[in-house]
């Protein structure tokens, strides 16, 4: 997975990251926390403009949780609760965790944007209680962006400062992502397998 990522970001420039980061945001296939490391490593060779990989990585960033906000806000609550009923057990969700999610996002508001956009799993999520429950985009949008911001320029910099020790950190990075995509496979399988009643 490394290489695979260190060349498609060394081809495709900014560009790659910013996609690579609106992706992660939409259809998580690949965390940030292994594309913007990456990025932050060629920035420190050369091949990348630091400044111009934390903007990028942003920019794909907000770009999905907009796509996010935009289908909170034309999805109706009644409309989402209806899907969840029908299609909660393969989508591993139920109407409790949407009515935690809905009660910590109307209790917390631009904090749980701003902290959520660092969280993996969350980022995406949190986007849909803003559309949903009528937060103007404006305010959304600043507080996704610093939410965004922070967390792209803490990724690149870990990788920007672990240039010359990067040949050590891919010995443990595809087996971390490994270890992860199964671990997320195994949490899918137990949500799908619990009892309904027990969600």
């Amino acid at each position: 997975m490394s290489d695979f990522i260190t060349s498609l970001l060394a081809s495709t420039g900014s560009l790659g990251v910013a996609a690579l980061m609106l992706f992660e945001n939409v259809i998580p296939p690949i965390p940030s926390e292994v594309i913007m490391p990456f990025a932050g490593y060629l920035a420190a060779s050369g091949d990348l403009s630091f400044v111009i990989v934390v903007i990028a990585g942003t920019i794909g960033s907000v770009a999905g949780a907009l796509l996010w906000y935009w289908i909170g806000s034309v999805v109706s609550e009644a409309r989402l609760r209806r899907l969840i009923a029908r299609h909660g057990r393969w989508l591993t969700i139920s109407e409790q965790d949407l009515d935690r999610s809905l009660a910590w996002f109307r209790r917390s508001g631009g904090k749980a944007v701003v902290l959520g956009r660092m969280v993996q799993g969350v980022r995406t999520l949190i986007s849909v209680p803003a559309g949903m429950t009528g937060k103007p985009l404006l305010p959304f949008l600043l507080y996704t962006g610093l939410g965004s911001l922070l967390w792209t320029a803490a990724l690149t910099i870990s990788g920007y400062l672990l240039e010359a020790q990067f040949a050590k950190v891919e010995m443990w990075v595809n087996p971390a992502a490994n270890v992860l995509l199964l671990g997320l496979l195994a949490f899918y399988v137990w949500r799908l397998l619990r009892p309904q009643a027990q969600r």
